[in-house]
């Protein structure tokens, strides 16, 4: 059984994902970036034409999508490519932390 204590510290260690995706320019990138369907990733101005925010609103999102480990960046001289990183870890954590709320709902709809 799951208790209340674990969930909190689940939610806790995710919450800064939980706000890297939910800003609908964020989810634009992302959605960008899985179209590329490669590892080539895409650049700034290729993104700002995506999403219509400035080039500095641009690498502000990418920061906070980088720092939920969402994005990954590869630099090719002076260019930089961004793509969708192949570290899911916060993705499970997620994954887990609605399995957990998953079950406690489940075990309060059998007690009804």
């Amino acid at each position: 059984m799951v208790d209340l204590h674990q969930i909190q510290t689940e939610f806790a260690n995710v919450s800064s994902f939980l706000t890297a995706l939910g800003d609908q320019k964020r989810q634009a990138i992302i959605i960008s970036l899985l179209k590329t369907n490669s590892c080539g990733g895409l650049q700034v101005p290729e993104l700002t034409s995506v999403t219509g925010l400035s080039r500095p609103a641009v690498s502000h999102h990418l920061k906070i999508l980088k720092d939920a480990h969402l994005v990954a960046v590869k630099s090719q001289g002076t260019k930089n490519f961004y793509y969708l990183s192949h570290d899911i870890k916060e993705i499970n954590e997620l994954k887990t932390l609605l399995d957990h709320v998953t079950a406690i709902i489940h075990q309060t709809e059998t007690k009804l």
